[in-house]
């Protein structure tokens, strides 16, 4: 069954770090784009970050470069966003997509993804 579970969200006091990763099953990342998103309560859905495993190229939030980092295993066919200096307004559920022969090029487009995972829970608290 193709699947793409995220994992690894938790509640962590500000200034903490969590690495969340994004699980496929069932097929292969190879031919994706792979993005990051997050929905805050009450709150629009926004775009986090995206890596194309054709190429590795990258984008970010501009406010999160620096902090968060997208990173990809092939091997494992699995995502990573490693999120550092985190703070309370990163509070979120975390999801991923994925975008069949993507580029990352048009990331932001939510209708564009084909696949997305049940979500990850992100508390920022002190």
């Amino acid at each position: 069954q193709v699947q793409l579970v995220e994992s690894g969200g938790g509640l962590v006091q500000p200034g903490g770090s969590l690495r969340l990763s994004c699980a496929a099953s069932g097929f292969t990342l190879d031919y994706y784009a792979i993005g990051w998103f997050r929905q805050a309560p009450g709150k629009k859905r926004e775009g986090v970050s995206c890596i194309s495993f054709s190429d590795g190229t990258t984008y970010y939030k501009d406010a999160l470069k620096g902090r968060f980092t997208i990173s990809k295993d092939s091997a494992k066919n699995t995502v990573y966003l490693q999120m550092n200096s985190l703070k309370p307004e990163d509070t979120a559920v975390y999801y991923c997509a994925a975008d069949y022969r993507g580029t990352c090029s048009s990331w932001l487009f939510i209708y564009e993804y084909d696949y997305w995972g049940q979500g990850t829970q992100v508390t920022v608290s002190s």
